[in-house]
This record gives structure tokens, sequence and C-alpha cells, in this order.
């Protein structure tokens, strides 16, 4: 594959996860990502997360909607009850392929 499709392959990489790269740039977010980490696939409902992080109930729904938006997070709903989630599939996982094409054109590039 030559560079130039790399390049583009990086562009679009980059592109999609544009968002989740947003998302887990702010230490609040990346707090309650290790929190729902070590919660398992069972999840965590916000007064949970609340109670682990000491931070407020507002703040702790902003950041849940911001990683949810971003495909970060999901929510398991039971009855009246929601429980926040991180899942194996979820686009945090797109920073992989991200990483990945980064390495291949710098070992292309210190080859030359």
């Amino acid at each position: 594959m030559n560079n130039n499709v790399k390049f583009n392959n990086l562009k679009s990489d980059f592109k999609s996860c544009t968002q989740v790269l947003t998302a887990i740039g702010d230490e609040t977010r990346q707090l309650i990502i290790v929190v729902l980490m070590d919660a398992g696939c069972g999840g965590l409902r916000v007064g949970e997360i609340t109670a682990q992080t000491h931070l407020s109930r507002p703040t702790v729904s902003h950041h849940l909607k911001i990683l949810k938006d971003a495909g970060i997070i999901y929510v398991r709903k039971v009855t009246t009850m929601n429980y926040y989630y991180l899942s194996p599939s979820s686009k945090l996982m797109n920073l992989k392929k991200l990483i990945n094409s980064i390495e291949e054109l710098i070992n292309d590039n210190e080859e030359k």
C-alpha cells in the first residue's frame, strides 16, 4: 500500500475517532471510565458513580451523556433504573485502529 493511501486511511481514522478523543480528553470523564471499568459488565447507576467519584449527580449525568453520545459507554435499563457500562465493542476500540495506522506509517518512515 502506498503512502498516499496510508495517509488517507490515517485521516479517516482520525476523523472517526474525533468524538472519542474529545470525550476522553477530560479528566473527569477519564475518572468515570476507570470507575466503570472496575465495575465490570454489570454497570453502575448514577448514584453509585457519584459515590465512587465524589462528584455531584448533575456533573456525573453531564459527563455520562457525553460518553454515551461518543459511543464509549452504553446504558442498560432495568425497570426505572439505568446502568452505565463499558463494552468491548464501544467506539473506544477505534483508537486501536488509529494507533495501528500511526505505527505503520512511523515504521515505514524509519525504513526509508
